[in-house]
């Protein structure tokens, strides 16, 4: 068997290591546990722990560790930056699991770990660049070029929830969140889990949740779905703006969001107004390895350039 790719997906309620077979892509091995809430010795411990039970039932030890985080490792100081798992901002994680591990150790962020998996072999293979988005608690997105996560010159590129959000005529006279952040309202505030939800809710709609609000809207409520045709809406925009940029060859949705099905139909249909070209032909998919995307990605940084 040949030397198996390792990867770990940490956020902040769980850790996920998952072994792949290099010439296919296949999971050998996927493990989970519950994130370590009591500080950054913990989470290291934790990781270790995974990463020892993965070696002992693969036989094998020693194997180059690739990890996805929910931020990313600043080119000037070596240290992470913009974690929401908090733990790790001003940690050289990649320096600490390599004494502590005793191997070589890659981090990336984990939204680049999703756009490199889909490129790889899942939404967005053979495409030349992907663009993935994360729809879930908060919002984030990555870039892949040529099968490789591509993270810019100061860690940051994809960074797409912290962007300004388009506003829409239907947002007058309405308050306008603003994102934790301190960047006003970003795209995070409105596309994320809990900005659908509070958008609802801000425009006369009962306090539901996410999927609540697409079944309301979907068995004929009028409230939901004008607030699904909003999120929509806004999404499309936003999306838009990144094909004006990047101009992928495909842009690929995970996280919980992305089991919207109707979206897939909907926002192409709406971005076209708002893209910078006499023809749009860019496809929308969701992420074919959902939420073992991420771990897939992290695994696959060691691998070899194609």
């Amino acid at each position: 068997m040949t030397t198996p790719l390792l990867g770990i997906d940490l956020g902040g309620t769980k850790i996920e290591v998952a072994a792949l077979a290099p010439e296919d892509g296949r999971i050998l091995l996927r493990e989970r546990m519950a994130t370590p809430q009591g500080g950054y010795g913990e989470l290291l411990g934790g990781i270790a722990d995974l990463v020892q039970s993965a070696e002992s039932q693969l036989g094998v030890q020693g194997l180059p560790l690739g990890v996805g985080i929910p931020g990313c490792v600043s080119p000037a100081t070596g240290l992470v930056k913009g974690a929401n798992t908090i733990a790790l901002n001003g940690r050289a994680l990649d320096r600490d699991l390599a004494r502590l591990l005793v191997r070589p150790v890659r981090i990336e962020n984990d939204a680049n770990c999703l756009a490199m998996s889909e490129s790889v072999d899942g939404a967005g293979a053979g495409a030349r660049m992907v663009f993935a988005a994360i729809l879930g608690t908060g919002v984030g997105a990555g870039i892949a070029f040529n099968g490789q996560a591509w993270s810019g010159a100061h860690g940051v590129a994809g960074e797409w929830g912290h962007n300004p959000s388009p506003r829409l005529a239907e947002d007058r006279g309405v308050p306008a969140p603003h994102c934790w952040c301190g960047r006003g309202m970003c795209v995070e505030t409105l596309l994320s889990g809990p900005g659908f939800a509070a958008d609802h809710l801000r425009h006369g709609g009962a306090l539901l949740d996410p999927p609540a609000i697409v079944d309301a809207a979907r068995q004929g409520d009028e409230a939901a779905q004008a607030s699904l045709d909003r999120y929509a809406e806004r999404l499309a925009r936003a999306l838009a703006q990144v094909i004006n940029l990047l101009d992928p060859d495909v842009i690929v949705l995970g996280g919980g969001l992305s089991n919207i099905a109707v979206l897939y139909d909907d926002v192409p249909r709406r971005w076209v107004p708002h893209v910078f070209s006499d023809v749009v032909t860019t496809p929308l998919h969701a992420a074919t390895h959902g939420d073992s995307s991420g771990v897939r990605g992290a695994a696959w940084l060691w691998r070899t350039n194609p």
